[in-house]
């Protein structure tokens, strides 16, 4: 148990990491049935809830694990190994509805997280960026808006999304009931089908205030040091650990093509060539993963003392998760090259090539957020601040 203002760390990682593992083979049979579902089966998604990944980032005063950024990061890594849309899914899951424990009012967070070590509490799935439209009413909002790209709706039972209060212009974040949206079902693509990412839109919908908070704030209603990272920050700790695990499964399903196909007549892997681009993709992977786990201990350090990350800190939050993601994307290109016909043929490979493909483009690794960490750090802008992903 940490104590006022430390950083909690969890005695749970290594058992929500052992029962994580025991799922990855049915991960395997059964994700070519979740490309085509959309989304991942029920009982799958029920299995992977079971393991505490989402009670990871719970915060411990409401039944969670509360776990530090480290173990969040490995608990995304671990489960991305084993299947990069699941992963995406459940990391998605587990920091909005993380965040919602964490930040809204106390009242609102009990009845939505009434039972939480019995598996009792809401699942929050949606998006925070492009904000919809709140007029403030008595006791709370009248809501309209259109979001997009909500990872894991299939499972949530609530929404979290940004909304801007017309007025005041403040950003807020949201927790309202499913039934209260349409679900715009328009998820069509290659690559992280089984996220059921849809878009979603609502009109006129209310609001109660209590179940909004600022979308800036990093000062936690409920839960401890953890909380203080504030919402950008607690989701680049997902999106890291699942470029780490896709990239590691990524060479693992290499090696093993490779294993298969060495010593045949004219088996490209059996060249000088290929041995020192896989060497050089390793020591790339090897490397981001060292940087990003350097950078996070530095944070948790802060949040160890009862501080909140500096400008540097968050930039380097930023600009580490940018790099993993590019390093995982040069992974694939390595391993696209060599695999030959086993990368385009349905398997692991072709599904995490595809899965791989679409989660580079995710606007946290946005080559605007690339600019806006060089400015910062190149002295540019030295007294900007981050708001977000902007530079301010």
């Amino acid at each position: 148990m940490a104590g006022e203002g430390q950083l909690h760390v969890s005695a749970e990682l290594a058992g929500v990491l052992e029962r994580i593992d025991a799922l990855g083979g049915m991960l395997d049979e059964r994700a070519d049935a979740a490309d085509e579902l959309g989304r991942l089966p029920e009982d799958t998604a029920r299995a992977l809830l079971a393991t505490g990944i989402v009670r990871a980032e719970l915060p411990l005063s409401l039944g969670g694990y509360e776990f530090a950024p480290r173990q969040l990061i490995e608990v995304a890594e671990r489960a991305s190994y084993h299947d990069a849309a699941a992963g995406w899914t459940m990391f998605a899951l587990q920091m909005m509805t993380g965040t919602t424990a964490a930040y809204l009012a106390r009242d609102a967070a009990a009845e939505l997280f009434p039972d939480v070590p019995n598996g009792k509490y809401a699942l929050l799935s949606g998006h925070g960026t492009r904000p919809g439209r709140a007029v403030p009413v008595a006791g709370g909002y009248r809501v309209s808006g259109q979001w997009q790209f909500a990872s894991g709706m299939a499972h949530a039972t609530h929404i979290h999304s940004a909304i801007l209060v017309e007025g005041t212009g403040e950003l807020r974040v949201l927790a309202m009931p499913k039934s209260q949206v349409t679900l715009d079902g328009n998820w069509d693509v290659l690559g992280l089908r089984a996220t059921h990412s849809v878009d979603y839109h609502c009109d006129d919908a209310f609001v109660p205030h209590e179940y909004t908070y600022v979308a800036t704030t990093d000062t936690p209603v409920n839960g401890g040091a953890l909380y203080r990272l504030g919402l950008v920050n607690m989701s680049a700790i997902g999106h890291t650990g699942w470029a780490l695990g896709v990239g590691r499964r990524l060479l693992d399903e290499l090696k093993r093509v490779a294993a298969a196909r060495t010593g045949s007549r004219g088996a490209a892997v059996d060249t000088s060539q290929f041995h020192a681009e896989y060497a050089t993709a390793e020591a790339g992977l090897r490397a981001a993963r060292a940087w990003v786990y350097d950078v996070w201990r530095d944070v948790e350090e802060t949040l160890d003392r009862g501080e909140v990350a500096s400008t540097e800190q968050d930039t380097l939050i930023r600009l580490v998760l940018n790099h993993t993601t590019s390093t995982a994307y040069e992974v694939g290109r390595t391993v696209h090259r060599w695999a030959g016909s086993a990368a385009i043929r349905r398997g692991p490979l072709d599904r995490f090539l595809r899965d791989l493909g679409t989660g580079t483009q995710h606007i946290t690794s946005s080559p605007v957020v690339l600019q806006n960490c060089g400015k910062w750090l190149s002295g540019a802008r030295p007294d900007a601040r981050w708001s977000f992903l902007d530079l301010t």
